[in-house]
């Protein structure tokens, strides 16, 4: 049976039945156009030997794009009632497709856990008000995720793909560097969606690459504290922004020297490798 993705008609009508009003708590926006959804999953690379963990599948649109590949779907939604309806919509477009979807109930913030098979590929589309930390909260949790195209606000977007020295890089470009490189993997506009929202939205490709090594008793959340506190006053050398981490200005030049980084520089010009190094050698001299 070849699957029969959502048109506007079907969304309003679905939203209708289920008696649903998009929940801006929720950032709910649902894609209605069948060519960026096919879009979207030609993008994302997804094969039949996939299982893909989508965040917030909505009424199911790009759910329906993935399972047209014959990929497994685990998809992760927090409104219990387009939680409830999803089975249903997709055993109705894409009957022979409806055994390799896994729906969970639940705040892909607050998840602890996702259900075997592992997934291998990160697809969604993500909430405005949340897309940050829950790429970088489910990067950590899933272990398994080797690629991942999220589709967010365009400013997120480039803030995620952001490199160092760039007017858009900061904490979201450090760390999602922690776990994957990120590139912009093209612009969706806002009329694809309903309601349409008030900012066009971006895609961003994540794969898979390993954190930088640290020394025996350095962990990932001692790296994240430098990298919070270097921006924190982003305006300021290195050797200012860290001093009261560190203890002094003198400590703090002392510990940037060990790392090989010039104190005088700004948080903005430093890779996610020398934050690395900045931790270590803070924990080594201390």
């Amino acid at each position: 049976m070849t699957v029969r993705l959502l048109g506007p008609a079907d969304i309003r009508q679905l939203a209708r039945q289920l008696g649903v009003r998009p929940a801006k708590a929720f950032g709910q926006h649902f894609m209605h156009d069948a060519n960026t959804v096919r879009r979207i999953v030609r993008a994302a690379g997804v094969t039949a030997r996939d299982v893909v963990l989508e965040v917030g599948p909505g009424l199911g649109s790009l759910t329906l794009g993935l399972l047209e590949t014959g990929a497994a779907v685990t998809a992760v939604e927090i409104d219990s009632a387009l939680a409830r309806a999803l089975p249903a919509t997709v055993r109705s477009h894409a009957s022979d497709d409806a055994a390799r979807l896994t729906v969970v109930e639940a705040d892909a913030l607050r998840i602890t856990a996702i259900p075997d098979p592992p997934p291998s590929a990160l697809v969604a589309n993500l909430p405005y008000n949340v897309a940050v930390p829950v790429v970088l909260h489910l990067l950590e949790l899933v272990s398994s995720l080797r690629t991942g195209l999220v589709l967010v606000q365009a400013e997120v977007a480039e803030r995620l793909a952001a490199r160092a020295g760039s007017r858009s890089y900061g904490i979201p470009s450090v760390k999602t560097a922690w776990y994957a490189s990120a590139s912009l993997a093209g612009a969706v506009p806002r009329t694809v969606f309903w309601p349409v929202p008030n900012v066009d939205s971006g895609l961003v490709r994540l794969i898979r690459r390993p954190p930088p090594a640290l020394p025996r008793g350095v962990t990932r959340d001692d790296v994240f504290t430098v990298v919070d506190v270097a921006f924190a006053q982003r305006r300021k050398t290195l050797r200012s922004a860290l001093a009261a981490w560190a203890g002094s200005p003198a400590a703090a030049e002392a510990i940037l020297r060990s790392a090989g980084v010039d104190p005088g520089a700004r948080g903005e010009t430093l890779e996610i490798t020398d934050f690395a190094r900045i931790a270590s050698c803070a924990r080594w001299d201390a």
